[in-house]
């Protein structure tokens, strides 16, 4: 049997440690020491391209040896219309931790996104910005910022989610596609809508890319961003979170002008809600998750702000 922990180095004495453990692909690993608040943090992800069995023995034998887990991949709960949907197979995956926290990014995007549109709009005018969230229902609080901003919006979720030429045009049709649809598909494996593993790495044209060409901004998760994008982004701007170098190469040769991530830069790569989620539990000590008050209230004594970054 391999061992899980093999080449795996515990933070220095002091440090608090997050390791995000994802179903991602793990050319994406990354290992960043920062100092906050003057505590030193270790922050680090551990791709198992797509391998739910390597993730649950990853949280098993990491368990009780770092501060907090992130989960990166997948989502163990969307909170969308006030309402919090748990995904069962990934309930399933992360019970292997049953003593450190595992936190997946919802609360974060939730509350640090949804502030993120606000700060941005004296940069990016969002009042009748042409945006394609290529999906909304994990970003609720993103979704709803947007459209309150005035923005002209595009819901990918059905187009790109189940490949239904339904694009959705208002947040009250949002909400009422996750009210309906969320209690079904949360029964589901996340890996028939997301991409994982191998998957984040190509491209696949389909219905939806025309969304692509009418948008001034591309909106949501990268690897959703990705999979679904034509090779001509001249002119666009994209508006997301995780970031690493090949990220940003992907970007600059297919021309896209504009780079905005929600959080700025830690070391080379800007790291996803799940991972800073978990750095904020950390941070403060408890062994759950934050309120929405105390998200924010860390996000301002961190100074986290959005990066805009232009490209080409």
């Amino acid at each position: 049997m391999t061992d899980p922990l093999r080449g795996w180095q515990p933070a220095p004495p002091g440090f608090k440690h997050v390791v995000s453990v994802s179903l991602g692909n793990s050319s994406r690993n990354a290992r960043e020491e920062l100092t906050v608040l003057g505590q030193p943090f270790v922050l680090e992800r551990l791709g198992t391209d797509g391998d739910a069995n390597k993730a649950a023995e990853l949280f098993a034998a990491l368990d009780g040896r770092v501060d907090a887990f992130g989960l990166g991949g997948a989502d163990l709960y969307v909170i969308a219309g006030g309402r919090r949907y748990t995904f069962s197979n990934v309930r399933r995956l992360v019970s292997h931790a049953r003593i450190t926290p595992v936190l997946d990014g919802s609360g974060l995007k939730n509350t640090l996104e949804r502030d993120a549109i606000a700060q941005l709009d004296p940069v990016v005018g969002w009042r009748g910005q042409r945006v394609l969230m290529v999906s909304a229902v994990d970003r609720f609080g993103m979704a709803e910022a947007l459209a309150g901003a005035g923005a002209d919006v595009v819901y990918g979720d059905l187009v790109f989610g189940l490949n239904l030429n339904v694009p959705l045009r208002s947040i009250g049709a949002l909400r009422r596609v996750a009210r309906l649809a969320l209690p079904a598909l949360t029964r589901l494996p996340q890996d028939w809508f997301y991409p994982t593993g191998e998957k984040q790495n190509t491209s696949v044209q389909g219905q939806g890319t025309r969304y692509y060409a009418w948008a001034d901004v591309i909106a949501g998760d990268t690897h959703y961003a990705k999979r679904y994008a034509p090779r001509d982004l001249r002119g666009k701007t994209i508006l997301t979170q995780t970031i690493t170098e090949a990220d940003r190469a992907w970007m600059e040769e297919r021309g896209v002008a504009r780079l905005i991530t929600t959080t700025p830069r830690i070391g080379k790569r800007n790291f996803a809600t799940n991972v800073l989620e978990a750095f904020f539990v950390a941070l403060s000590g408890k062994r759950e998750a934050l309120s929405e008050a105390e998200y924010l209230r860390f996000v301002r004594e961190v100074g986290f702000r959005p990066e805009v970054t232009a490209l080409g």
